[in-house]
């Protein structure tokens, strides 16, 4: 199918990745997936309990599937309300984040040995993590509830085995922090000021507000380089590159993710009437049909050079064969 104005997506392939080890359909619901560098290890929720051989259960939970080998791992915990994961850059580890004795905590699962460790917190809860490329730096939010309400966006080095503060706000809205693949920038947004900066690891401070013309701007996410950050202003998108202090608009769309290099941005078209997904090279301004049937995506969702690009939907016509009236993970491979 060619769309004027865009590139073909002849030969793109889709394949559906939430299914068990001999291709039978999930039996739940999957969503919330982030995929590798590399392509290679796509992480996601699911409630289906037929993924992997041992059950995982009554509740949804984390699973990291290997399109090398084509198996998946489930990654244990006993925390509830499992929010989506994030995988670090070079599928080592994965993030996720649930409730656990009524409070939430940040939980760090290691792939090869599928072992999990609570992060600590600092405050009542954590939430929202972010992974460096090898996992090395997490950052997340602790939020303190004890009057006056207030979070903290705090980054932890497994390395030095020390935990350094990026931003204290003086009240509980702050949005999701987006870390860097080297773990030296943190993009993250107060939520009130509805204001974006950007923390350097190298001399502790923060620069910014990163903002639109319309004053207020909400955060998607910093490349894994550092080079760009995604940010929402009004009914637009844009990105700002770090080095220059320049920002790319990219009007009527919802920016939802940046790939690894800055090049290649992920997008949801504010018009209804077209593709729900997107792929823009931000170089060329050449777009790329993610999905024609509506479809859900996150941060850390496209690899390297726009390679690869996951995404849910409950469509049951983006592969054949698919009736099982649930919410499945795909991805799109565009080369």
């Amino acid at each position: 199918m060619t769309v004027p104005g865009l590139a073909s997506d002849s030969g793109a392939g889709v394949e559906r990745i939430s299914v068990a080890p001999d291709g039978t359909q999930g039996d739940g619901d999957s969503a919330g997936a982030t995929i590798t560098t590399d392509g290679r290890r796509i992480a996601f929720s699911s409630s289906a309990k037929n993924l992997t051989p041992s059950n995982p259960g009554t509740s949804a939970t984390v699973f990291v599937r290997d399109q090398r080998t084509s198996q998946t791992r489930l990654m244990s915990t006993n925390a509830a309300q499992i929010q989506p994961p994030v995988i670090s850059g070079d599928g080592q580890y994965v993030a996720l984040w649930g409730l656990r004795f009524r409070d939430t905590k940040v939980f760090l699962s290691q792939v090869s040995s599928g072992s999990t460790i609570s992060i600590n917190c600092s405050g009542l809860s954590c939430s929202q993590p972010s992974l460096s490329a090898d996992g090395r730096y997490i950052t997340h939010v602790a939020t303190f509830t004890r009057p006056p309400s207030r979070q903290r966006i705090e980054v932890r080095d497994w390395n030095a085995d020390t935990t350094q503060i990026v931003a204290e706000f003086g009240h509980p809205v702050s949005a999701r922090p987006s870390i860097s693949g080297d773990g030296r920038f943190v993009a993250y947004q107060d939520g009130l000021a509805e204001d974006v900066f950007v923390w350097d690891r190298t001399d502790d401070t923060s620069s910014g507000p990163i903002e639109g013309p319309s004053k207020a701007a909400t955060l998607v996410q910093i490349s894994k380089d550092g080079s760009k950050v995604v940010y929402l202003s009004g009914s637009d998108t844009y990105v700002h590159d770090e080095s220059s202090g320049t920002d790319q608009l990219v009007p009527n769309v919802r920016g939802v993710a940046i790939d690894p290099t800055g090049r290649y941005l992920l997008y949801a078209p504010h018009d209804t009437n077209g593709p729900s997904l997107m792929l823009r090279d931000l170089e060329t301004g050449t777009d790329e049909i993610v999905s024609n049937q509506l479809a859900t995506a996150g941060t850390d969702s496209v690899s390297a050079a726009g390679r690869d690009v996951v995404f849910h939907s409950t469509a049951d016509d983006i592969v054949p064969g698919d009736t099982n009236g649930k919410s499945d993970v795909f991805i799109r491979r565009f080369y």
